[in-house]
């Protein structure tokens, strides 16, 4: 594979591992072994962003987090500015499938703090992670957990634990979900009697609320025996957690999400068990991976990532990107927030305009995604902003690219593939690189605006639209 090829591949990954990345990042990545980059997303030594004490010092809402937005803008701040991308981007998968929502939750800080969670586990044995999750204050107000009593159960916990978030529709009863909800009585959260009047519970701005914890109620929960996916004994909700992620369904579940969101989009999850998956061999190579590390995450991705078919060109471009990885994207590129900024604001109602409020997903089903996230007007919104900001000499990441582009045209490079190059070595069809190249052709002397508009016309490109 020559340099040209490595550097391609690289992109490729960074755009799916990652938010993309910039030239030089990708002139450093690609100077060493692709299966050392993919060593480092999973294990980075650097997982530094801006900073907390920044974010608090300039934005004391999204230290109190008392708005349904504080929670969505402290996030993005932290997927443009991380140096471990690759845990952001787990932690947007995580969320989408794990969906926890502010209309219900009414506690910013307390789904931030879910957000951290994702952030600390999500690459950890699923075992694990669904157990830190079934432990989670948002989520178990979310599904209404702390109504799971003891002779008196509430199911949404152990129902959507079982269709939503580990085996899929089909692969258990109803009173297998039955069982797991007397497995999970008495995990709940602490004062929970103070649930109805939290406001009682609030401090003064700009502290912001305090945030509830998990606590066990030994006296509210169901020792009895159980019987659960055909195993029987007097299981609490760790057990029910283990046996649901030895089962060969879980693999496969896990394994078409880690497809569908790293790979090519798939159908939607409700057609999951209509339509047999796009590439079943991948399937079962991670279900195997996921087996063979005791069920780790951070395994299946690395089995992923170094996979052919990952690699495989007719799989490049074949996912659309959600809101929040073409905003974070966008951001990491043009270099706008290199220190706290009220744009934060507006970037995130961008998003929410494009169909994605994160924390505040439109069901416990997350969001739909693949093609439907450029329906009706969302394509405009991604479009114009990708372009405004990408094309806008403004900006330092941008104005540092369009340097460097003119820098290099010195030589008699052709403009548009060096235009290509800075935006993250990205190809485009013959009809956009055409458009490129007639824009070149118009202009009498290439200055800096010529170029400005080449990136703004890549920037509205369908391939940068993907990913």
């Amino acid at each position: 594979m020559g340099k040209s090829e490595d550097r391609r591949l690289v992109a490729h990954l960074m755009r799916r591992a990652g938010f993309g990345a910039t030239s030089s990042e990708l002139d450093e990545l690609s100077a060493v072994p692709y299966e050392q980059v993919v060593d480092t997303l999973l294990d980075p030594p650097d997982k530094s962003w801006m900073g907390e004490h920044l974010i608090r010092r300039f934005h004391h809402e999204q230290s109190g987090m008392m708005s349904a937005f504080g929670p969505s803008e402290y996030w993005l701040y932290q997927m443009v500015t991380t140096k471990a991308p690759l845990v952001e981007k787990m932690t947007l998968f995580w969320h989408g499938i794990f969906a926890t929502g502010y209309p219900k939750v009414i506690h910013g800080k307390v789904l931030s703090n879910q957000i951290a969670m994702f952030r600390r586990h999500g690459m950890d044995g699923l075992d694990e992670l669904l157990v830190e999750l079934s432990k989670d204050p948002a989520m178990i107000v979310w599904l209404d957990n702390q109504e799971n009593h003891n002779g008196a159960i509430n199911e949404n916990y152990g129902r959507e634990l079982l269709e939503l978030f580990s085996m899929g529709v089909g692969n258990y009863s109803e009173d297998d979900i039955k069982e797991a909800a007397r497995a999970f009585t008495g995990w709940t959260i602490g004062n929970t009697e103070y649930m109805v009047l939290r406001s009682d519970r609030d401090s003064d701005m700009p502290y912001g609320r305090i945030a509830w914890h998990f606590e066990f109620k030994e006296e509210d929960h169901d020792y009895g025996e159980k019987t659960f996916l055909g195993k029987t004994g007097a299981f609490d909700g760790s057990d029910i957690v283990k046996i649901i992620c030895q089962e060969d369904a879980t693999a496969g579940y896990i394994a078409r999400h880690m497809y569908n969101f790293f790979v090519r989009d798939e159908v939607p999850i409700p057609s999951w068990n209509d339509t047999a998956p796009i590439d079943a061999g991948a399937i079962e190579i991670l279900k195997k991976a996921y087996f063979e590390s005791n069920h780790s995450i951070k395994e299946m991705l690395r089995v992923l990532f170094n996979s052919d078919f990952f690699k495989d060109e007719t799989n490049w471009y074949k996912r659309m990107k959600s809101p929040a990885e073409l905003v974070a994207g966008v951001l990491r590129l043009s270099g706008q927030l290199d220190r706290p900024r009220r744009d934060i604001i507006d970037h995130t109602m961008k998003m929410t305009f494009m169909g994605q409020h994160l924390t505040n997903p439109p069901s416990v089903e997350g969001w739909h995604e693949g093609e439907e996230w450029i329906e009706t007007g969302a394509l405009v919104e991604r479009v114009n902003f990708a372009a405004e900001q990408l094309g806008n000499l403004e900006m330092p990441g941008v104005l540092s690219m369009v340097d460097q582009i003119l820098f290099e045209a010195k030589s008699g490079e052709n403009i548009p593939e060096l235009c290509l190059k800075q935006m993250g070595s990205l190809d485009v069809k013959e009809s956009i690189m055409s458009m490129l190249q007639e824009t070149v052709e118009k202009s009498s002397t290439v200055e800096r605006e010529t170029v400005e508009d080449l990136l703004r016309v890549i920037a509205a490109s369908p391939e940068y639209q993907r990913c």
